[in-house]
């Protein structure tokens, strides 16, 4: 049964005091295909049901569980590659000399979903830099779903998902099969600790950051989220650091702090050189 105009709209606002995600008219079959297998999956007899429950009782672990189901959890490894090339060429040369005194570095993958993003760039560490070995590397990924972070806690994935993007000698390298799902290694898994964050509340205490990926976020956000995370961003991000975002993102118009960095059809974000000498080294940072 097609999903009631007051239906999605209370999904719809459900959904955007939660997460800041728009859902626009038209995107009812959207929430038609999410949310009846979640609907389905609780107990109830229709979408209508679950809504009435939603409506009926204080916001609790149902209403998180539609927000979830209706974000996008769209990733893959390596993606985009040339945006991992780019960090390989020239973002990490450039910290591992800035940093070479003290010999640390953090870095934070903002929505992660199932963790390929994180593990891509935790392979690619180990593979080309082995100079980092010895440094004191805080890697931080984070997600609002639940869910997402179980997956991507558990580094199990299945054919389908290892044929997106995983080059095979790092198949060979750092996974092992078992049953019909790929395991990503320990040693890799370690490297990354999974925080649950929503990008639109208050951010607990993290370190100041030498890189902020974040891509593929923004686009989905209303005007006023996006400007508060890069506020927010502009805030946690080291003087010199890095922010990556989508091909489709930008920080124009939204935040005059950052200016962008071109690079072989990729780029990267920075803080102006004003607000640079404006923004003091910092060990942590919250809200």
């Amino acid at each position: 049964m097609a999903v009631r105009s007051d239906d999605f709209n209370y999904i719809r606002d459900l959904v955007r005091d939660h997460s800041a995600m728009s859902l626009e008219p038209g995107k009812e079959y959207l929430v038609e295909s999410r949310l009846d297998p979640l609907a389905r999956q609780e107990g109830f007899s229709s979408l209508r049901d679950m809504v009435d429950r939603l409506r009926s009782g204080p916001c609790g672990d149902l209403h998180r569980r539609v927000v979830e189901a209706m974000t996008t959890n769209e990733t893959s490894f390596f993606r985009e590659m040339r945006v991992f090339e780019m960090f390989r060429k020239a973002v990490l040369p450039k910290l591992l000399a800035a940093r070479n005194r003290e010999r640390s570095l953090n870095l934070w993958c903002a929505a992660c979903s199932t963790g390929q993003e994180p593990y891509s760039v935790a392979m690619l560490l180990r593979e080309q830099f082995p100079a980092f070995d010895g440094w004191n590397i805080t890697f931080i990924a984070s997600d609002i779903s639940r869910e997402m972070l179980t997956r991507a806690r558990a580094g199990s994935y299945n054919q389908l998902e290892i044929n997106r993007g995983l080059p095979a000698h790092l198949l060979v390298k750092y996974f092992e099969k078992q049953g019909a799902m790929w395991e990503i290694s320990p040693d890799i898994r370690r490297m990354v600790d999974f925080r649950e964050i929503n990008l639109i509340h208050d951010w607990p205490f993290l370190p100041r950051m030498d890189v902020i990926f974040m891509r593929n976020v923004l686009i989905y956000l209303d005007l006023e989220a996006k400007k508060g995370i890069l506020c927010r961003t502009r805030r946690l991000l080291d003087p010199d650091g890095y922010v990556l975002l989508g091909g489709a993102e930008t920080t124009t118009n939204l935040d005059d702090s950052f200016e962008a960095v071109s690079l072989d059809g990729a780029r990267y974000f920075r803080l102006r050189e004003k607000v640079q000498f404006m923004t003091p080294r910092a060990s942590q940072i919250g809200g």
